[in-house]
């Protein structure tokens, strides 16, 4: 058996960034371009607002998960989220790590009301996931990304914690 540690990133993540992003899965999942550099790993954790979690399982990191506040003062009650799994680490709860630390991080420490996400409408296990930690779908944009040469609808879903 293993055990999934959730931490801060750090800078000195960007390789292990830079890896699973260029994988097939994490790639097609999300916005990322195919042929990530290092370099740009590092700037962006250098940069990065909000708070970045990985999960580690036995020194290798197998998840990213992004939580960003927004920045307008009449939102500042709400956080968005993006997240990757390595490949060869889906189905194995790493999702569900990462999410149940930003939902606890965003409810109990942050006083987060709201929390939104942009999902591939099909991409089942992410959107099962989300459900599992009460996201709602609230709308479809239609062609909203570019990915391996076809056009994908992508849906809205929220999280709503009322006081």
């Amino acid at each position: 058996m293993y055990e999934i540690q959730i931490r801060q990133a750090e800078t000195s993540d960007a390789q292990a960034l830079r890896d699973l992003y260029a994988m097939p899965g994490a790639q097609g999942g999300t916005l990322q371009l195919p042929y990530p550099t290092l370099a740009m790993w590092q700037k962006r954790l250098s940069e990065r607002a909000g708070h970045g979690l990985v999960a580690i399982v036995d020194g290798l990191l197998v998840g990213d998960l992004g939580l960003w506040l927004e920045p307008n003062p009449r939102r500042r009650h709400v956080g968005g989220i993006g997240m990757g799994v390595r490949d060869d680490w889906t189905g194995r709860g790493v999702g569900s790590a990462l999410l149940g630390a930003a939902v606890d991080l965003a409810d109990n420490w942050l006083n987060l009301q709201r929390l939104e996400l942009t999902v591939y409408s099909d991409n089942a296990a992410a959107i099962a996931l989300y459900r599992k930690f009460g996201f709602e779908q609230e709308g479809c944009s239609p062609a909203y990304a570019f990915r391996q040469g076809l056009f994908v609808d992508a849906l809205h879903m929220g999280r709503v914690r009322l006081p």
